[in-house]
C-alpha cells in the first residue's frame, strides 16, 4: 500500500514538473512572437533614445524595444536631428522600419548593418562609421548611397539596385572596385586603396572621382557620356580618352603619364595635368581652345607631339 502510495506521488510530481515545463516553454513562445509580431527589439539605448526623443517610440520609455506599428508609421528616419553624434553601436530594429525611404546615421559607431528588410530607401547617409562591408541587393530602389569615411572593403548588391544616381565611397580601403550598373551617372571613390577599376558596366557614367588611389591604368572606353573625370594623385602612365568626346573637365595631375592626346576632346574647358614629370607634351586639335589650363613649366600644349 505504501509503495503504491509512493508511486502515485512519483507520478503526480512528473505530471506537475511536465505542466510546469510545457506552460514555461508556451510563455516563452508567447514572448517570442510578442516581440516578433507586436515588438521590436532595440538593444541599443542610445538608438532608442533617439527614437523617443523624436517622438518615434511613443511609449517614452528606454526598456529595449518598441510598438513595431510605431516604426512602419515612419517614412523618413533622420537619427542626426539631435545631438546624439557618436553614440549609435546597434541599428538592431531598423528592419521594422520597412516604410522608410529616407536614412541618416552620419558619425555613429556602426560596424555592420542589415537593410534587407528596407527595400523602400531611396536615400542613404551612412558616413562616418565604422562598416568594413555592405550589401545593399535588397535595396533596389536606392538613388543616393552616401558611405564615405568607412572601413570598407566590399560593397555588394550595387548591380541590383536598378535606379541608382550617386554613389560615394571615398576614403574607405576598396582595393578592387568593379560596377555593373546602367542608371549611374556620378560616382566617387578617391581615397581608397584601387589598384583595379572596372567601369565598363556603367555606360551613363557622367562623373568619376578617382583621386589618391594606386591606380596605373583604367579603361574608360565603356563610358561616352564622361563628362568630368578626376584621377589625380595615382600611378597612371598612360590614359585613353578618345571614346570621351563630351568630357570638359579632366585632372590627372601628380601621376607618372608619358605621353596625353586631348585632341577629341573638343568640349574640353579645363585641363589640369601639372606634375607628371615625363609628360612634355599634351596633343591638341589645331586651333582647340582650353578656357582653364594648369601646367608644369616643363609641359605645353602642342598639335604636334613626338
Amino acid at each position: 500500500m505504501l509503495i503504491s502510495k509512493m508511486a502515485n506521488t512519483y507520478f503526480a510530481l512528473i505530471f506537475i514538473s511536465t505542466f510546469f515545463l510545457v506552460s514555461s516553454c508556451s510563455d516563452d513562445n508567447s514572448s517570442d512572437n510578442l516581440v516578433n509580431h507586436q515588438y521590436l527589439l532595440i538593444p541599443d539605448n542610445h538608438f532608442e533614445q533617439i527614437l523617443i526623443d523624436q517622438g518615434v517610440d511613443t511609449d517614452g520609455t528606454v526598456n529595449g524595444q518598441m510598438l513595431r506599428e510605431d516604426a512602419e508609421k515612419i517614412s523618413r528616419l533622420d537619427l542626426n536631428l539631435d545631438s546624439h553624434f557618436g553614440d549609435i553601436e546597434d541599428l538592431t530594429g531598423i528592419e521594422g522600419f520597412t516604410n522608410i525611404t529616407f536614412l541618416s546615421a552620419v558619425g555613429q559607431k556602426l560596424e555592420d548593418i542589415d537593410l534587407s528588410s528596407n527595400t523602400k530607401l531611396d536615400t542613404l547617409h551612412l558616413q562616418n562609421n565604422y562598416l568594413t562591408t555592405i550589401d545593399l541587393s535588397k535595396n533596389t530602389n536606392l538613388i543616393l548611397i552616401e558611405v564615405l569615411v568607412n572601413e570598407l572593403h566590399t560593397i555588394t548588391g550595387l548591380e541590383h539596385v536598378s535606379q541608382l544616381k550617386k554613389l560615394n565611397v571615398s576614403y574607405n580601403y576598396i582595393e578592387d572596385f568593379s560596377i555593373i550598373n546602367e542608371s549611374i551617372e556620378h560616382l566617387l571613390i578617391s581615397d581608397n586603396l584601387l589598384t583595379f577599376f572596372d567601369s565598363t558596366g556603367a555606360p551613363h557614367l557622367k562623373s568619376v572621382l578617382l583621386t589618391t588611389n594606386q591606380l596605373s591604368s583604367v579603361d574608360l572606353s565603356s563610358n561616352p557620356s564622361l563628362e568630368t573625370l578626376v584621377i589625380s594623385d595615382n600611378n597612371l602612365v598612360n590614359i585613353d580618352l578618345s571614346a570621351n568626346m563630351g568630357l570638359t573637365y579632366f585632372y590627372a595631375s601628380s601621376n607618372m603619364l608619358t605621353s596625353l592626346d586631348v585632341s577629341r576632346n573638343k568640349e574640353l574647358i579645363d585641363l589640369r595635368v601639372d606634375r607628371n614629370p615625363d609628360l612634355n607634351c599634351i596633343k591638341i586639335q589645331n586651333g582647340q581652345e582650353i578656357p582653364s589650363v594648369s601646367l608644369s613649366e616643363y609641359q605645353e600644349l602642342n598639335e604636334f607631339c613626338e
